[in-house]
């Protein structure tokens, strides 16, 4: 079966379904609008869970509480490319399609099994470039010219400020896929906690019908979020990958035992990195790992906004990114994960909840 982002022909049967399933397979907006029209008619509550495949259990959960809430949920499988920066691992980005479709295939039947659920996976959106951008995609330059939404200043810090086109091409492909499936709900995991400020501040101020789910940050034993970009990783970088949510878990640390002000908090968190950082540097290359802490920071939950000090009434934001950087002298035979093991960017966030 062709990838999600391979070309297809915009009039194939709109009949088609992953295999062994009843799981319809629609890759044109015309056809998502033809199968969502009954059920607005029959009031059937419909979900929609936005992905770039490379499935994980993260995702699979976040269908897993479609499920229980809706009574179809729609899984949009596309890759798109106007998230990604010029310089950035678009053209390595893993396209799964094939396990993707048994990831789901699976789901669905565990759902069927399970009593508690409303609804199960009723269609998957996989559209190519040219059927989400039908005016020609714009490019991923910061001075491209296009249609964009962009959603400002919270799209513009953090992480926005490291990846300035990023925000700009998830509202944009977020406003897109909702004018086309048209949910009542939409499900999005903490992990990426900036990207759901931004969503909820683009439903809100363009008044879309449509209710934010957020579900918590689904993690490896080891505390590591899922990502479908841990698998670049490889062997050597795993292990220490979980930097990032130690200094969290340090910061959090430090407010839990009364600690208010900014620099008290990430303190806490800069003092893991940097001890982490100084071990493996004490090492020999061919088993040292190298990073880059991008930024650690203690924000506004409502809009991503610095803060220097934490009001318990509101709580906050803490949240990270790193650069893996690639491996220091490979070994023969040596796992450095999916396409060799280029840089990979990590982010993370713990929530700091308002007092009661």
């Amino acid at each position: 079966m062709a990838s999600a982002c391979s070309s297809s022909s915009s009039n194939r049967s709109t009949l088609e379904r992953l295999p062994n399933s009843q799981i319809r397979i629609l890759r044109t907006v015309e056809s998502v609008r033809r199968w969502r029209r009954p059920h607005t008619l029959d009031q059937r509550m419909v979900a929609l869970v936005p992905t770039m495949g490379a499935l994980h259990e993260g995702h699979l959960s976040l269908i897993r509480a479609a499920a229980r809430e809706n009574h179809h949920v729609v899984v949009s499988l596309y890759v798109n490319p106007a998230q990604f920066g010029v310089r950035e691992d678009l053209s390595s980005y893993p396209v799964t399609w094939d396990a993707d479709a048994e990831a789901l295939v699976k789901l669905d039947r565990e759902l069927a099994d399970d009593g508690n659920n409303l609804g199960r996976i009723s269609a998957v959106f996989a559209p190519t470039t040219p059927e989400m951008y039908p005016g020609g995609f714009p490019g991923q330059e910061v001075d491209s010219k296009g249609s964009f939404v962009t959603i400002t200043p919270v799209g513009e810090v953090l992480e926005g400020k490291s990846r300035p086109t990023f925000f700009r091409g998830v509202a944009t492909v977020c406003m897109k896929l909702f004018n086309i499936v048209q949910p009542d709900r939409v499900y999005f995991g903490q992990k990426d906690v900036q990207q759901t400020v931004v969503i909820k501040r683009l439903v809100r101020d363009f008044m879309i019908p449509a209710e934010v789910v957020v579900c918590p940050t689904a993690r490896a034993e080891d505390g590591l979020a899922l990502s479908s970009r841990n698998v670049y990783l490889g062997e050597r970088r795993r292990p220490v990958s979980t930097v990032l949510y130690r200094a969290l878990r340090a910061a959090e640390d430090a407010y839990n035992a009364g600690a208010r002000d900014r620099e008290t908090i990430l303190a806490a968190a800069t003092k893991v990195t940097d001890d982490v950082l100084a071990e493996q540097m004490a090492l020999a290359p061919e088993k040292r790992v190298r990073f880059e802490v991008d930024y650690i920071s203690l924000a506004d939950p409502d809009n991503m906004e610095e803060l220097s000090t934490v009001d318990p009434v509101k709580g906050a934001i803490l949240s990270g990114a790193i650069r893996m950087l690639p491996v220091e002298d490979p070994q023969p035979g040596e796992d450095l994960g999916h396409s060799g093991g280029p840089l990979v960017r990590l982010i993370d966030n713990i929530i700091i909840p308002p007092s009661a």
